[in-house]
């Protein structure tokens, strides 16, 4: 793994982030790291005090950043874009990233909570339902003995409005967490991180989707052969295929031909530079 120093904001400390290649897929960059690397990317941006945000992203995020512009960029100015499912796995590896390893987001949250009870780092979790939160931080206390979780906070599903967001923010100043864990599902909790990471008193924040759901036992996770497979999408269709067929079945249909595509040379997605800091 190579790294290289982006041009950080005047109030940003500066951050070694990776970049022996991103895979591009159609147009997003998603960098070829494993599970143990992206947890010290995120470790190492919480001691050297750099603000940034983490994306954790599947065939889904892909396919929501061809419809919208916006969301693409969102993604390609993160911090570190994480191959959350085995398709980009995939892709990464005929790219040439042979050792590019699915980082999924309840994974990467399990890992850096491990390790952060040695370390001292003060995490925030921000989403679920309502109790969910409070339920996973008592989760992650029982897990992980010695961790420091500063505090919770259960958004509405709608923009928050001033109020909400000044509640926030000073729960935040209160409570100084260096992580902030985000569980909105994609693409809301992207756009929101891309919009309050500067602003908002902590140094990181990550975004896992169903985490907070399925630490909690909310939503059962799939067996390790099923998300080798690349079919973990098939085993969440079946808990909840009222609000998740058209995610999966449209979105990996379209995903198919739109790569198939990329990958035989028959259109070509623009990568941005990966080297400067989100602006």
């Amino acid at each position: 793994m190579s790294y290289t120093t982006p041009d950080a904001s005047p109030t940003s400390s500066r951050l070694a982030v990776p970049t022996k290649s991103r895979a591009n897929v159609l147009g997003v960059g998603i960098h070829a790291i494993d599970l143990p690397s992206a947890a010290s990317i995120i470790e190492s941006a919480v001691r050297e005090g750099t603000k940034g945000y983490v994306c954790v992203t599947s065939v889904h995020g892909v396919m929501e950043a061809q419809r919208d512009p916006e969301f693409r960029d969102v993604l390609n100015r993160a911090l570190l874009v994480t191959p959350d499912g085995m398709p980009t796995v995939w892709v990464g590896r005929m790219q040439g990233n042979s050792t590019m390893r699915r980082v999924f987001g309840p994974d990467l949250m399990l890992e850096v909570c491990r390790r952060s009870t040695g370390n001292g780092i003060r995490h925030f979790l921000y989403g679920g339902n309502p109790g969910i939160a409070t339920e996973l931080a008592e989760c992650l206390r029982r897990r992980f003995p010695g961790i420091t979780v500063v505090g919770t906070f259960t958004p509405p599903f709608r923009p928050l409005e001033l109020s909400e967001q000044l509640a926030l923010e000073r729960q935040l100043e209160t409570t100084l967490p260096d992580i902030v864990w985000v569980g909105i599902s994609t693409p809301k909790q992207e756009k929101f991180m891309a919009a309050n990471f500067r602003r908002l008193p902590c140094k990181i924040m990550v975004g896992v989707g169903a985490a907070f759901d399925i630490h909690t036992g909310h939503v059962k996770d799939a067996p390790k052969w099923i998300k080798n497979a690349g079919l973990q999408w098939a085993h969440r269709l079946c808990q909840d295929p009222g609000r998740l067929w058209k995610r999966y079945l449209v979105n990996n249909s379209a995903f198919l031909v739109a790569i198939g595509l990329q990958l035989a040379g028959l259109r070509r997605h623009a990568l941005p530079p990966s080297s400067h800091w989100p602006s």
